[in-house]
């Protein structure tokens, strides 16, 4: 490959964690988070991946992931699929043997990506203020092996994503994740509200958060 074509992406940063979302939960991952994000969600925590960060050849990241030892690789944001060259990095880093799952808004078409690749989908709730950016079109994308998140501000958004769960028959779907956001939503209350309406969904905290807080790159 001409080393002009070699697809090249803006990074915010690449680290090592405990993964604090999703069915993955606890395994040790590096996430891939890449710079932009077309959203402005009203809860963001990563917003200082808006702007900035670091242009970087895809080979150099797969190289720099591999680094760590580690099988699972989250890619993230912002929002990775803003950037073309998110998906030969998902096949990329597939193809060099790592679990791989991808966070995306759900705002922009997830066809493309690698089949390979778990998608977590994060439908957007009114409280978001980005609740019109869902891409709808991906529900009938989803199988068995990617997941749906939902962040909830209050019960408006719960009631919100109950009717969409129902609606959509997402839980038939894939997993299905509700997570209160920080400081807003108690989680004692959401997951009263779930044991209550016999909701089939998984109740999810950050554990990032619980064991590091908000220090970005944890």
């Amino acid at each position: 490959m001409d080393v002009g074509l070699a697809p090249r992406l803006r990074l915010t940063e690449i680290f090592l964690s405990v993964q604090g979302e999703s069915s993955r939960v606890g395994w040790p991952t590096v996430f891939v988070r890449l710079t932009g994000c077309p959203l402005r969600c009203t809860w963001c925590d990563t917003a200082y991946a808006f702007t900035g960060g670091e242009t970087m050849a895809l080979a150099e990241v797969v190289a720099q992931v591999a680094g760590y030892g580690v099988r699972h690789v989250c890619v993230t944001g912002g929002e990775p699929l803003a950037q073309k060259a998110c998906l030969p990095l998902l096949t990329a880093l597939c193809d060099a043997g790592h679990s791989v799952s991808l966070e995306t808004s759900g705002a922009l078409d997830i066809s493309a990506v690698d089949p390979r690749v778990s998608r977590i989908v994060d439908l957007k709730a009114p409280g978001s203020g980005e609740v019109e950016r869902n891409r709808w079109e991906n529900i009938a994308l989803l199988d068995p092996g990617d997941e749906v998140k939902i962040v909830l501000a209050d019960e408006t958004d719960y009631a919100w994503a109950r009717s969409r769960i129902v609606e959509y028959g997402l839980a038939e779907r894939c997993p299905v994740l509700l997570s209160p956001v920080q400081g807003q939503l108690d989680p004692a209350t959401l997951a009263e509200w779930i044991l209550r309406d016999r909701l089939p969904v998984r109740f999810q905290l950050q554990l990032h958060k619980v064991l590091w807080g908000n220090t970005p790159g944890r």
